[in-house]
């Protein structure tokens, strides 16, 4: 059916009232300390999930997913993989600093954030890791341009000597257990600095088990910043000024997509970071292949074209994706399933329980 013009004009006229009057504190909640897990079950899926549909919400396993996807449902997932992008040295000039490698920009240059005493100046030398001379050549915003000076590529050096940059919630440094269990199984795309957590519940045997039962399974690439644990600091949430991520999504996965929806199948998102790949190359209301950048900022009134079901993880209070999921399956209904989570104990944030959300 197509909308008149003055039908239109009010749909555009209630969004924008709609975030007008949203603020960062109708999106608080009280997370007790002991719900954030620091370490992953002993086991990829030996986590509990929360289902919430139409109907409300009700307590499941995230090994009972098969019984709740059906045949011909499209599993998207994201196949970035995450960088040991964490580095500590001096410069050259005296003076400890830490390094966080946010995006590589070729074989030998990165942005990266940098912590010192004293701000490191264009020009300047930073000695990383007792091994590794990096070059200040300038500012980008509130990341460094730094060259690396050493003769191998800027991803085998971290991959050498960088160290896992584990979330901000997460008090222990990276282990032995976080090398394997902060990636995704299906992790092939280097890139990311933090891992796109809801895939960290799959197991081969579990995918497996969803391809028997009929289940496809789809790729997109959204190379994760930092910025995505960066607080919104702001009261009135259109003032928030969100990062910028890569993102790859090829024809295939357009084209699986598109053969899901004509069979009747749903588009199952697996994390906010496949979600937002998605609705970023299909903000005209068609996916389209490619790559890109995207800053989206999905809040309550955000109309989806592409996913129907997300698969995400529990988010901190008053997030910008603890608004996404408001956006996705209806604000009241979503406080009303974090309330009931922390009053059930799940386990909140990356290496905490899921929920499996139907778009509102």
């Amino acid at each position: 059916m197509k909308l008149s013009s003055s039908s239109t004009t009010m749909r555009v006229f209630y969004f924008e009232w709609l975030i007008f009057v949203m603020r960062t504190s109708d999106f608080e909640f009280e997370l007790p300390e002991q719900l954030i897990a620091q370490h992953p079950p002993v086991l990829r899926g030996a986590s509990r999930l929360l289902e919430i549909n139409q109907a409300g919400f009700s307590d499941s396993q995230f090994v009972d997913l098969p019984g709740l996807l059906c045949e011909h449902d499209l599993l998207i997932l994201n196949d970035t993989r995450v960088l040991k992008a964490r580095l500590y040295g001096e410069k050259e000039s005296g003076g400890k600093v830490e390094v966080l490698v946010e995006r590589m920009l070729d074989e030998h240059e990165v942005l990266a954030q940098v912590r010192a005493s004293k701000t490191p100046r264009k020009g300047s030398r930073l000695l990383l890791e007792g091994a590794l001379w990096a070059r200040v050549l300038g500012r980008a915003g509130e990341f460094f341009h730094l060259r690396f000076e050493n003769a191998a590529s800027v991803a085998d050096l971290l991959e050498q000597y960088g160290r896992l940059p584990l979330p901000p919630y997460i008090t222990h440094a990276a282990g032995e257990e976080d090398e394997t269990r902060y990636q995704t199984v299906f992790a092939r795309e280097l890139g990311a600095v933090a891992a796109p957590t809801a895939g960290l519940h799959f197991g081969e045997d579990m995918l497996q088990t969803l391809r028997d039962k009929g289940v496809n399974i789809a790729y997109v690439t959204l190379h994760v910043g930092a910025g995505t644990f960066k607080p919104v600091r702001v009261e009135k949430i259109e003032e928030h000024v969100m990062h910028s991520e890569r993102y790859t999504i090829s024809q295939d996965t357009v084209d699986a997509i598109a053969q899901a929806k004509a069979k009747g199948g749903r588009i199952i998102a697996v994390g906010t970071t496949s979600l937002r790949a998605l609705e970023s190359a299909a903000r005209d209301g068609v996916l389209h292949a490619g790559a890109g950048e995207t800053n989206i900022f999905i809040t309550p009134g955000y109309s989806f074209n592409v996913v129907e079901v997300l698969l995400t993880n529990f988010h901190l209070p008053r997030s910008t994706l603890l608004m996404l999921v408001c956006a996705f399956g209806g604000k009241d209904k979503m406080l009303a399933a974090y309330q009931h989570a922390v009053a059930q104990e799940y386990r909140f944030f990356s290496y905490g329980d899921a929920m499996l959300i139907e778009r509102e």
